[in-house]
């Protein structure tokens, strides 16, 4: 059961047409262990009628298994899917859940609050377009809580809930909130967020959840969900310049070559210049093809096949992008790790990066830096032990096309990968990154002396060189 009008109230299709066409808001739940993050989400769920009869049966005998409420029922176990977060009471793996209201659709990613699972939760909050940092009132800021808020911020997010969870606990004592918003604000004021909305709560009552919390009557501002529904879905840094990693070359026949990937940032019709990065190559888009016709614009989230007007070489691993904003093309990379493997990191060290749709060896060059995730601050150091963040220099064995990740995500961003187990090592936002070194322009006595050289074999030209010996 939901909370919409059923589809016979007022017809199939227009209730199909009114969900495809709703905004969808992606938001990570985060923050330190036992806050609250999975109650939270389960109570999102259960007030807004996302749970049918049989999951409410299904989640009453589980609470008496594995449930953490006595006698009542455990919301957190509709997120908390695996048996060892049902039995340790913790959650491990992202999980991701979908719910829907009258204004929006949402999809909700549950992270772990456990260090060790750092890497998880930097996962879900790549693709966030909010983050609900959940604080527990008793324990107030911890460790964990000024880690996550570091992440969010350099993962790109720029919206953030503080969900002070637990008040009921503390008879909703508004003076322990406002200590604790004050010491989030001080430590967030260089973290670059473009807003911070502080709400009290309890998500196991559902106070300021779903509805608003008679218990506190000094909060006069909206609920939790009165919040998503309204936050603008897009944040303002990200970047709208077209961008096409090319994932296949398109060749049915020898009257079709076309290149197919999926638009990540951006849009395009045909007549739009564009320029095929690393190459240089420039063209402009003839066709916009997709299975279900030829498109006049497509935009950021479709997968297309782009036909150019010209016979350009372009393979997997190329980036197709607007000609007045080209990508950066260059084979050093200063990016910011989140280091994730149980070995240290140390210069010299070989992996694979994985950017995009290209995949090419790297050689830690240097790491400059490591930054402490208590203060935000950084300092020299030689080595990235597991879960550290630091500012790495990588050496790639070619060129690629990269952007700085505060201009866009997916062309902005690598994971490392281990080339001996092929596990993820690291995640890493690339920072402005430097461009290829100009070629020097060859001056009228170089170009005389170039044109001037024998066309032979290697004897010839050797003679040439040394002066007719």
């Amino acid at each position: 059961m939901t909370v919409h009008p059923s589809p016979e109230a007022f017809g199939y299709e227009a209730f199909l047409h009114a969900h495809q066409n709703k905004e969808v808001l992606r938001f990570i739940a985060c923050g330190s262990v036992d806050d609250g993050k999975s109650t939270l989400i389960g109570r999102l769920l259960h007030d807004t009628k996302q749970i049918f009869d049989d999951q409410i049966s299904a989640l009453q005998r589980d609470s008496r298994k594995h449930g953490t409420q006595g006698q009542e029922v455990d919301l957190a176990l509709l997120v908390d899917g695996l048996q060892a977060e049902r039995e340790q009471g913790i959650t491990i793996d992202v999980a991701y859940r979908f719910f829907s209201t009258e204004k929006r659709s949402f999809i909700v990613a549950d992270t772990p609050g456990h260090e060790q699972y750092t890497r998880n939760m930097a996962t879900g909050a790549s693709t966030a377009d909010v983050a609900v940092i959940l604080v527990d009132a008793r324990q107030g800021l911890t460790r964990q809580t000024r880690r996550h808020a570091l992440l969010v911020s350099a993962l790109g997010i720029r919206r953030v809930v503080l969900a002070v969870n637990k008040m009921d606990l503390l008879g909703w004592s508004q003076a322990r909130f406002d200590e604790i918003v004050a010491g989030f604000d001080a430590f967030a004021k260089g973290l670059d967020f473009a807003e911070v909305r502080a709400i009290p709560l309890s998500a196991k009552n559902g106070d300021n959840v779903v509805l608003p919390g008679a218990a506190a009557p000094w909060y006069t501002d909206v609920p939790l969900l009165a919040y998503l529904e309204e936050v603008p879905v897009k944040s303002e840094e990200r970047a709208a310049a077209f961008r096409l990693p090319v994932q296949w070359v398109n060749r049915p026949n020898s009257d079709f070559r076309g290149f197919s990937g999926l638009i990540t940032s951006g849009s395009a019709a045909p007549g739009d210049k564009v320029v095929i990065a690393p190459s240089g190559k420039t063209s402009t888009i003839a066709r916009i093809f997709t299975a279900d016709g030829d498109l006049s614009w497509a935009s950021e989230g479709q997968s297309v096949t782009l036909v150019l007007a010209d016979e350009v070489d372009a393979s997997r691993g190329a980036v197709i992008a607007t000609a007045d904003a080209p990508l950066t093309v260059t084979d050093t990379l200063d990016v910011r790790l989140f280091w994730a493997s149980e070995t240290e990191l140390a210069p010299g060290a070989s992996l694979w990066a994985k950017v995009g749709t290209t995949t090419t060896n790297a050689v830690v060059k240097a790491i400059r830096r490591r930054i402490d995730p208590e203060t935000g601050q950084a300092a020299p150091a030689e080595k990235l032990a597991v879960n550290d963040i630091g500012d790495v220099t990588l050496q790639l064995d070619r060129e690629i096309a990269v952007d700085a990740y505060r201009d866009s995500r997916d062309t902005g961003s690598l994971i490392l990968i281990d080339r001996e187990t092929t596990d993820t090592a690291a995640l890493g936002l690339i920072q402005a990154p430097a461009p290829k070194a100009p070629v020097e322009k060859e001056t009228a006595g170089d170009e005389a002396k170039r044109k001037s050289a024998p066309s032979g074999g290697f004897l010839s030209r050797l003679r040439w060189v040394f002066g007719g010996i």
